[in-house]
């Protein structure tokens, strides 16, 4: 987990944190990749912490196939999983192009929920249907396999590494002028057990110098 101390990134506006979550208090910025199981799981406590602590959840757009661009030693199963990731993404930076930040969240859960939670196969289908569950364009899974939102998608990339550095993965944190990868837990805490680790986090990023907790991760990403 990495630290630093930063300009705090603007925004026209913050982003409405739907799923009930509070969206009023001080704008914590989240970086996620939506295929990424364990910032699916950042993000349910994000919202759950925003319930019962002054933060206001944005939401922004990183891509683990951008972050693993060009690497020759990942597996072929993984390269096949950064190919596909390409998609979802894609899709993310283009309707936030098209309708405004404030979409991401909402299209965030739609996607995450038919990926993580039924675990099923990222296809066209797929993110037609989230699109539409949330009152979005079915054409915008056009963007899946179009370059033309890229540079977008890469500079807000690009944003997140320039916060917390390049060796780290999704998400990423930003919050009061610091910024960090994480944190990974599973499964995501809910109520008050959410506003006391957003607490830990919170003291950890406002402490100068501080770069990492870790522990082996002994269970995989658990959804609800």
């Amino acid at each position: 987990m990495h630290t630093r101390r930063v300009t705090a990134p603007t925004a026209e506006a913050p982003a409405t944190a739907t799923d009930d979550a509070v969206n009023q208090g001080t704008p914590l910025d989240f970086w996620f990749d939506p295929a990424c199981p364990w910032a699916w799981l950042t993000s349910r406590w994000v919202i759950e912490a925003a319930k019962v602590r002054p933060i206001a959840p944005r939401f922004r757009v990183m891509s683990l196939s951008v972050l693993n661009e060009g690497r020759t030693d990942l597996s072929e199963s993984y390269q096949e999983a950064m190919t596909r990731n390409w998609g979802p993404v894609r899709t993310c930076i283009a309707a936030a192009a098209a309708h405004g930040d404030e979409v991401l969240l909402p299209l965030y859960t739609a996607l995450g929920n038919r990926i993580h939670v039924e675990k099923r196969t990222v296809d066209r289908a797929l993110v037609e249907e989230a699109l539409t569950e949330v009152g979005l364009p079915a054409s915008l899974a056009d963007a899946m396999t179009s370059e033309e939102h890229d540079e977008e998608l890469r500079a807000s990339h690009q944003l997140a590494m320039d916060l917390v550095g390049d060796d780290v993965g999704t998400p990423v944190l930003a919050f009061d002028g610091c910024a960090i990868f994480g944190p990974v837990v599973t499964p995501a805490p809910k109520g008050e057990a959410a506003g006391q680790l957003w607490d830990g986090v919170k003291a950890v990023m406002a402490t100068p110098g501080f770069y990492e907790l870790k522990r082996s991760r002994l269970n995989p990403p658990l959804f609800d």
